[in-house]
């Protein structure tokens, strides 16, 4: 071995590696964030379904869907809350058909940690959910 050999990274390698890390570890937040943010509208999701499977049990009993939430049942929120992430509501419904939608509550609801931005989900008496795209 040579005695004038040195050993150890030069500081241009050690500044590569700081950035290699720094920007994979940019592009990971950004994607947990989206991440975090899809996983939210599974509550939407079930409550919604369970919204929906309300508004047919109330049209076999009266041949038509409502559009008030006292009237199906559920302990849905209808406001921002601290245990849920959305609030809910029945938006129209007709004899024939409903649409019930889930809108984001954001941080001038009080909520936290705060969504960015209000988008809705939706559900209609098909099943078929809609809503802002890409959350759906």
């Amino acid at each position: 071995m040579d005695k004038g050999a040195r050993k150890g990274f030069t500081l241009f390698e050690l500044l590569m590696v700081i950035m290699i890390v720094g920007i994979l570890s940019a592009l990971g937040f950004s994607q947990f964030g989206k991440m975090v943010e899809k996983s939210r509208v599974a509550e939407a999701k079930t409550i919604l379904g369970n919204i929906r499977v309300s508004e047919r049990a109330y049209f076999l009993d009266n041949f038509g869907y409502t559009s008030e939430m006292d009237m199906v049942g559920l302990n849905a929120p209808t406001s921002c809350t601290a245990t849920h992430y959305f609030s809910y509501a029945i938006s129209s419904a007709t004899a024939d058909n409903f649409t019930a939608v889930a809108t984001r509550c954001t941080s001038t609801d009080g909520k936290f940690p705060a969504g960015d931005e209000a988008y809705d989900v939706s559900v209609d008496a098909a099943g078929n959910f809609g809503g802002s795209p890409g959350y759906f």
